[in-house]
């Protein structure tokens, strides 16, 4: 569907909101080469300097198809991002929108001529509503927003398009400012609120509220839409709860020239995407609304209670974490453990009966996990991920690294016919190795040779290798997670014998929703470990900025 926008013809009609799966530069390229009907790729909001943002949990389900967010701006910073997004192969017909912020005037100035050489537009974010200091703190001021777009407008020779928060009395005074700054165009709205979610008697989002998205939140968007396109005539980026053929087109009515749908992907592999999209333009295109069956509503974001019942020691930064009941997790799959006030992070479970996870002191989180008390509550929601499925005949070959074990173990048990390599620096840094014997022919590598081969574990992998004739080579799947420099040593001894597509990697990115929508775990080729994977076919050579 060609669609006219500031001067470009555009592929399609549709963008995905700012802060929502098109974080990262490998997504966006992905999707500049495989989704046409994107026409407008907007990224996450960049600002003047590296922000960690909030610690998870950071999103939450209150109903079905309905969030709150409080990522809380993670950015590299303007420079890094820059020089991220200058590497894009932008098509002529898609608009690369780059969403900015600062926490004054001045800032936004700086990092507008910062990220202006890489953009097609830049989108002022003033609505963001749970980032103290910026976003919806400037928004509400109509004065504050005619003179941050004016100042903008008069460094930059681009579209300017400030995107404007719904928490106002009078949005269409926000964007009558907006106009007098020079806009050329308007995005509305951001997320409602902000809001509060709780479990268990405690608040789920670290941040302890944020902006509410999804389809709760659909009249707000329409109505602030149609107000300020009649109080300006501008091009309006209408988003806000839209998930349907339906939406779209009371969006359109309102006068939305560009439709945005974020929340409503929420759960959805790539390709998943993809489908969803070809199915949005066919609705509009032949009066039909049949896009909304891909919308995943039962994606379960809810928490179970778990009890420990033993901590033990491997050695000074390894525990195991045994809980007092089972949980329902497939091989392959993952799930988050939550502490509240402490945060939530993501777990192959070492076994699921009874439940049990593998720790390392990488952090403030696993830091805490350490020294877990005996008789804690904590919380587990999930399993998230796809599992694997091995053929039939297939034969396994697992190697891990670090807590990589807790991956593979249940792999080999549920599945047999395998062969587990596992590495560690020392022998007391091995653990589960009676567990995974029961189940698999084990192979150990200590660099020390305190048990087992001594060197890497992937010479051990390349020596068995090389025992095995072509025939049974063939028959391999591997299975590698751990560490990046493990995991790409192991694909590539691999693939010296099979072939790219008999690997499965699982590498320790960075995972922070779990539900595909923060890009926190991008690929370098734009897949999403936490949806697309955590095994993912081939071996990513490195994370994307």
């Amino acid at each position: 569907m060609k669609t006219e926008f500031l001067g470009k013809t555009l592929s399609g009609p549709f963008t995905v909101p700012s802060g929502i799966v098109t974080t990262a530069t490998s997504i966006i390229q992905y999707m500049f080469d495989h989704m046409p009907q994107i026409g407008v790729i907007t990224t996450k909001s960049v600002g003047p300097e590296t922000r960690a943002g909030n610690r998870e949990p950071v999103y939450s389900q209150y109903a079905p198809g309905s969030f709150v967010n409080a990522v809380g701006l993670t950015n590299p910073g303007a420079h890094a991002a820059a020089e991220a997004m200058a590497q894009l192969r932008i098509p002529e017909d898609r608009f690369l929108l780059v969403s900015i912020f600062g926490g004054s005037l001045e800032e936004y100035v700086e990092v507008a001529k910062i990220m202006a050489p890489v953009a097609d537009g830049l989108e002022l974010n003033l609505s963001c509503p749970h980032a103290k200091g910026y976003g919806m703190a400037m928004g509400q001021d109509p004065q504050l927003v005619r003179e941050i777009t004016a100042a903008v407008k008069a460094a930059v020779s681009i579209p300017v398009i400030p995107k404007l928060t719904p928490n106002t009395p009078n949005i269409a005074e926000i964007a009558i400012a907006a106009k007098a700054g020079g806009a050329d165009a308007l995005c509305a709205i951001n997320t409602v609120g902000p809001g509060y979610t709780a479990s268990h008697g405690h608040p789920v989002l670290s941040n302890g509220a944020g902006g509410m998205s999804g389809k709760g939140v659909l009249p707000i968007a329409l109505k602030c839409v149609r107000e300020i396109t009649e109080a300006t005539g501008l091009p309006v980026i209408g988003c806000g709860g839209a998930s349907s053929a339906a939406d779209v087109r009371e969006f359109m009515h309102c006068g939305a020239s560009i439709v945005g749908v974020g929340s409503a992907l929420t759960g959805m592999t790539t390709d998943e995407i993809g489908s969803y999209f070809n199915q949005l333009e066919s609705d509009l295109c032949f009066d039909s609304d049949k896009a909304e069956s891909h919308i995943r509503y039962d994606i379960d974001m809810d928490f179970s209670p778990v009890v420990l019942v033993e901590n033990k020691r491997v050695c000074d930064d390894i525990c195991v974490l045994t809980f007092d009941r089972k949980i329902n997790v497939q091989a392959g799959e993952f799930v988050f453990l939550w502490v509240p006030g402490v945060g939530e992070k993501p777990f192959s479970a070492l076994a699921d009966d009874p439940f049990q996870l593998a720790v390392i002191d990488v952090g403030i989180f696993t830091h805490h996990l350490m020294d877990l008390a005996v008789g804690t509550e904590v919380y587990v929601r999930g399993p998230h991920g796809i599992p694997v499925s091995p053929a039939d005949d297939a034969k396994i070959m697992a190697v891990a690294g670090g807590t990589g074990l807790a991956a593979v173990y249940q792999i080999a048990r549920d599945f047999g016919n395998a062969e587990v390599f596992t590495g560690a620096r020392t022998a007391e840094r091995l653990y589960y190795l009676d567990e995974c014997k029961q189940v698999a022919d084990v192979h150990v590598a200590t660099d020390d040779g305190s048990e087992g081969f001594k060197g890497v574990v992937t010479e051990l992998l390349r020596t068995r290798l090389e025992q095995m004739s072509q025939a049974e080579r063939d028959k391999l799947v591997f299975y590698n997670c751990g560490p990046a420099p493990m995991v790409h040593a192991a694909a590539k001894v691999q693939r010296d014998f099979c072939r790219d597509e008999q690997i499965f990697s699982a590498i320790d990115y960075l995972t922070k929703c779990g539900v595909g929508i923060c890009g926190a775990c991008a690929t370098p080729d734009g897949r999403r470990i936490c949806v697309d994977g955590p095994f993912i076919q081939g071996t990513p050579e490195r994370p994307s900025a």
